[in-house]
């Protein structure tokens, strides 16, 4: 974001282009491609950007609500409830027979998925398509969807076919971003949905996300505990106003994640950056103790602790974490990490950890949400645990942000008032 401004500024004069360059990077994903336009051709060059199947899209990420009143009055009163499951989020670029796939973070990973890849060839009836799913693993006997750990298996370079029998797929798609020549990015959340329902022939191994359309409280709250019955994380709550763009690259109110994890104390999980690890002692001696954990700052591009944790970790784990970490050491703490506490290892932020705590408390060791709810205080995790789960999926802009657990916080301090 900072070299967008950069940008503009060299190449423009002004950052008041910014959203135009943002624009096409958003929806180019090529930072490189953006600059060298924008240097040869000028703005005219840059406006001139359009979507290219095969070239992704930057993701369109939710906020979070802890209550379903709080999810409706921001959304105007009513919204489409979307299960939220527990896969890998994918964009999936088909031209004729040729299909590419696309994580969250934007990796190439279509040789992790065959079957997903034809699924898309036979099932999105378009010549051209950009469409938004979910890859959830499911149970070759019961049929049953199983969590994202068992996903994880898929991850590897060798034994895919293998792989393929164990752990089988069904595909939930959610959103259609470009069809035969329509950009529906600045299209309303109802039409792209309208479209991807023409486009995609359903099958056991291909659907269309469950969603309904509510404009209350109680009914709100009754699907999502469905959803949770149906082994999903939550809803994403979408907006169904006039203005409910696919927002490229952005996180905003458009689209809110309600998961069972918010609903009380914290008793489920965050997704942390690792910003800087200790020396063990003891039985750790020679490889990390401890890593210093940090959540996202949007708002001022930075990486604030939050926990420094040491649970949860098996010997494999630990054995393999140093050469996880190794391509990201520095001499120095990283100029967009924010800590008081001072790390025997840093790390440039990029590895994402899923974190499971007791509850979020008032903390001065860590810049989280410092003197947000009280002056010289942040916000720490209490009795932090690895769950094992490494987020590969996202980046370290994608982990949970410091609004989001300040958000946490308050509604921990609801709870307990009650």
């Amino acid at each position: 974001m900072t070299i967008l401004d950069a940008l503009a500024i060299a190449f423009c004069k002004t950052k008041d282009v910014r959203s135009i360059i943002e624009r096409a990077y958003n929806i180019s994903s090529d930072l490189g491609a953006v600059a060298k336009t924008l240097a040869y051709e000028g703005l005219e060059g840059i406006k001139k950007f359009r979507i290219v199947v095969g070239r992704p899209i930057r993701p369109m990420l939710a906020e979070r609500l802890t209550s379903p009143e709080e999810i409706l009055e921001k959304l105007g009163g009513k919204c489409a409830a979307e299960y939220k499951y527990d896969g890998e989020r994918i964009q999936a670029h088909k031209k004729g027979d040729e299909v590419l796939l696309f994580s969250r973070r934007l990796e190439n990973i279509t040789h992790h998925y065959p079957d997903a890849c034809e699924l898309i060839r036979n099932n999105i009836k378009a010549e051209e398509a950009i469409v938004e799913g979910e890859v959830v693993a499911i149970d070759p006997e019961t049929g049953e969807m199983q969590p994202f750990q068992e996903l994880m298996h898929r991850r590897r370079k060798y034994g895919i076919e293998e792989a393929m029998k164990l752990y089988p797929i069904t595909l939930f798609m959610f959103d259609a971003l470009y069809v035969d020549g329509e950009d529906l990015t600045l299209k309303p959340y109802p039409y792209r949905r309208e479209i991807l329902g023409k486009i995609v022939k359903e099958t056991d191994r291909i659907k269309l996300a469950t969603y309904k359309l509510i404009d209350n409280p109680k009914d709100l709250e009754e699907f999502f505990l469905e959803a949770v019955a149906n082994g999903c994380e939550g809803l994403v709550c979408k907006s169904v106003n006039p203005d409910a763009i696919y927002q490229a690259g952005a996180r905003g109110w458009l689209w809110i994640k309600y998961k069972r994890d918010y609903k009380s104390e914290m008793i489920d999980t965050v997704d942390l950056v690792v910003v800087g690890a200790f020396w063990g002692k003891g039985r750790r001696a020679g490889t990390y103790g401890a890593l210093l954990m940090a959540a996202y700052d949007p708002e001022a591009d930075m990486f604030r602790t939050v926990c420094k944790v040491g649970s949860g970790f098996t010997d494999e784990d630990l054995e393999k974490l140093p050469e996880i970490l190794e391509p990201y050491k520095i001499p120095h703490i990283h100029p967009r990490v924010d800590s008081k506490i001072e790390a025997d290892v840093w790390f440039v932020p990029a590895v994402v950890l899923e974190i499971i705590g007791a509850e979020i408390t008032l903390s001065p060791m860590h810049t989280c949400g410092l003197n947000a709810i009280r002056e010289e205080a942040g916000l720490a995790i209490r009795f932090p645990r690895f769950t094992g789960r490494y987020r590969t999926d996202k980046r370290a802009e994608d982990a949970t942000t410091v609004k989001e657990i300040i958000e946490m916080y308050k509604a921990q301090l609801g709870k307990i008032s009650e």
